[in-house]
């Protein structure tokens, strides 16, 4: 179990406590202490250098209005195209700019066992993305790519939303050489608007006084056809249910409200 706290001014006080006291309500377990990814900030820092020392990584002080204008259409939003990549040191704030990794039009691929074939060109779909903040904090994808590497995950599951970012990941893989996991990408739940439920859509918390129901939605959500009195057993019942029962083929379908009104 990881923690990925390198965020701070996003983080509510008490949320990772809670986070994991619902993952027990819910049957989840793991092996050994909980990690906390901001108590391996120094290996982020030596990742990060790395990538700069070599030239593989470069400072970029563009403002996110200069930024949206010079960034074309990708197919998961603008796509930064290197403006900062060839400026003089001179021409650059080092004490306000952000560290982008380089890319180019190298063609990036992996099979997906739900999604299927995925394929990204990088300067043309993903662009130079950010490994280190404007206000010196880590990015997502530079601290869980070293991350998973060093915990030894052979395979990452989570959902679609975070497709893309599995691009970047890889090609921080390529350049570090660091081992590729597999990956699998699974929907999301999205409100009436299609929105993904979250914070920033005004989502409420999983309850936990009914870890049951809760399971038997998710897997409804996954296209899994559970048993209606399946949601009065314990967790415990419901995980050997689903391992038992399970069925890939119908989990990868984009699903719509699904949620009853308690999550």
């Amino acid at each position: 179990m990881r923690i990925d706290d390198i965020d701070p001014p996003r983080e509510a006080p008490g949320a990772a406590d809670e986070i994991l006291r619902c993952l027990e309500t819910h049957g989840f377990c793991w092996d050994g202490e909980v990690r906390w990814q901001s108590q391996r900030a120094a290996s982020h820092a030596a990742g990060v250098r790395a990538l700069f020392d070599t030239g593989l990584a470069f400072r970029c002080d563009c403002s996110r209005q200069q930024v949206r204008a010079a960034a074309r259409p990708g197919p998961a939003g603008p796509v930064y195209p290197g403006t900062c990549r060839h400026k003089a040191p001179g021409e650059v704030n080092p004490d306000n700019s952000a560290l982008r990794v380089a890319v180019t039009p190298t063609l990036i691929r992996f099979v997906d066992p739900l999604q299927g074939p995925q394929h990204c060109r990088l300067d043309r779909d993903l662009g130079a993305f950010v490994i280190r903040r404007r206000d010196g904090l880590m990015s997502y994808v530079l601290a869980t790519t070293l991350d998973d590497h060093a915990q030894g995950i052979t395979e990452v599951v989570r959902g679609t939303d975070l497709l893309t970012m599995t691009f970047a990941q890889l090609w921080l893989q390529a350049l570090l050489g660091l081992r590729r996991p597999a990956y699998l990408h699974v929907p999301v739940v999205r409100n009436a608007a299609g929105q993904k439920l979250s914070k920033q859509t005004g989502a409420r918390p999983l309850a936990s006084d009914a870890p049951g129901a809760n399971l038997c939605q998710a897997l409804a959500c996954l296209g899994q056809d559970a048993p209606a009195e399946l949601e009065h057993e314990s967790p415990a019942e419901i995980w050997r249910w689903a391992t038992r029962h399970w069925e890939p083929r119908l989990a990868g379908r984009e699903t719509g409200d699904l949620v009853k009104q308690r999550i």
